[in-house]
């Protein structure tokens, strides 16, 4: 637990002899005598390192994902919060998302790096840097999980109910949304700031080490790590499968017609056949943030659940180390997913390291850029019906 993601390195099962020992040790210290001091020094686990080939690969690997997650996740807010055509209800909870996700990414790589080259579970940044940087690492996974929900409702009730959404997606609500999420989380991961302590640890040949561990038997954290995996992955998981079935049947209801001489002309049927293909695009878009999101934190999750039931915990390094490279992965890929698949965040983000930060696109309800395409409904009106319009000028923001 020394270093980071505290539920995933628990290697409490393997540090129970050591533990003891070491229990031995300081209540031998209390009565020590000189005479003895060789003998009980002998009972002392033997220090342990990571090998060095287990350094490079974690730090170099680890390494690179913490510098592009940083640095994309501090883009996409920059963009957003300069750009003032970004400023758009589902832009809002983009900037949350990746404030939560380089959130994950600062309080856990570089600690994490740390720790292959410090003695065993070593700890260095006392009691207050333990119990913070743990609480920073489940509020920012929370964060980011509930951020994701919210971008699915939101984009869910824009897409299928358009009219509704005029009054239901605007900035204001999607702030306060976002308020709500962080102060749920933060209620919600505020018991970690006392549930973790600092212990002291014992090698031969070492003394005055630390290390950060469970303040409780972790038998009394199951709940909590169960509440973690109902809440913050099944839940959403369940619901964006099932809102984003929901957002492709819309997608796909209303086929182009075949004849275009039953009330549509050429421009009518060619229109809308290059609507098909952008809501084609828009459903494979929302199957790979969830293919995403549930493939990357499945070995994570299925761990936790395997040793929470396992008379003995599996906790293999290898494993483990790619356990928590799929969960920085995840934070520092979705500004690829989220950003890369929108021409608007292209163009912005073009602009923004052009150094030309002018905007002199349409600023509206959902925002646009210079050269991209806005559908005015009062236009559309004779070919489809307004409900359809404001969900073809929704698409344009996915």
């Amino acid at each position: 637990m020394a270093s980071t993601l505290s539920s995933l390195l628990d290697t409490e099962h393997e540090r129970d002899n050591k533990n003891e020992l070491n229990d031995k040790y300081i209540l031998y210290l209390t009565n020590i005598t000189a005479n003895t001091t060789n003998e009980t020094y002998g009972e002392l686990p033997d220090p342990s390192f990571y090998s060095m080939y287990y350094r490079i690969i974690g730090t170099v690997f680890q390494g690179f994902i913490f510098i592009t997650g940083a640095l994309g996740n501090i883009m996409v807010v920059l963009v957003v919060l300069r750009t003032r055509s970004m400023h758009s209800p589902t832009n809002c909870y983009l900037v949350s998302l990746s404030i939560a996700d380089l959130m994950v990414l600062i309080a856990s790589v570089p600690n994490e790096i740390l720790s292959y080259f410090l003695l065993g579970d070593e700890w260095i940044w006392g009691r207050a840097g333990c119990a913070i940087f743990i609480f920073l690492q489940y509020l920012g996974i929370n964060a980011s999980s509930l951020s994701i929900t919210a971008f699915t409702v939101e984009r869910y009730i824009a897409i299928c109910h358009p009219m509704r959404a005029q009054m239901v997606c605007t900035v204001s609500r999607a702030k306060k949304i976002i308020i709500g999420v962080w102060v749920f989380a933060c209620i919600y991961c505020s018991p970690w700031l006392f549930l973790t302590k600092i212990k002291s640890i014992f090698y031969k040949g070492y003394s005055n080490k630390e290390t950060c561990t469970f303040a409780l038997s972790r038998k009394h954290y199951l709940g909590y790590f169960f509440a973690d995996l109902i809440i913050f992955y099944i839940l959403p998981l369940l619901l964006s499968c099932i809102l984003y079935s929901l957002i492709a049947r819309i997608l796909f209801s209303n086929q182009i017609p075949k004849n275009p001489e039953n009330g549509f002309s050429q421009a009518t049927v060619s229109k809308r056949t290059h609507s098909m293909n952008a809501r084609i695009q828009v459903v494979k878009m929302l199957a790979v943030i969830v293919a995403v999101f549930a493939t990357l934190w499945l070995p994570y999750r299925v761990l936790v659940v395997y040793n929470s039931l396992a008379k003995q915990r599996y906790m293999e390094p290898w494993f483990l180390m790619f356990c928590k490279t799929m969960i920085f992965i995840n934070s520092a890929i979705n500004p690829i997913l989220y950003n890369a698949m929108s021409v608007k965040f292209r163009r912005a983000f073009a602009r923004m390291l052009s150094c030309n930060q002018r905007d002199q696109g349409f600023r509206g309800p959902y925002g646009s850029v210079a050269g991209s395409v806005r559908f005015n409904p009062s236009i559309l009106t004779t070919t489809m019906s307004r409900t359809e319009s404001y969900r073809m000028d929704q698409l344009q923001h996915l």
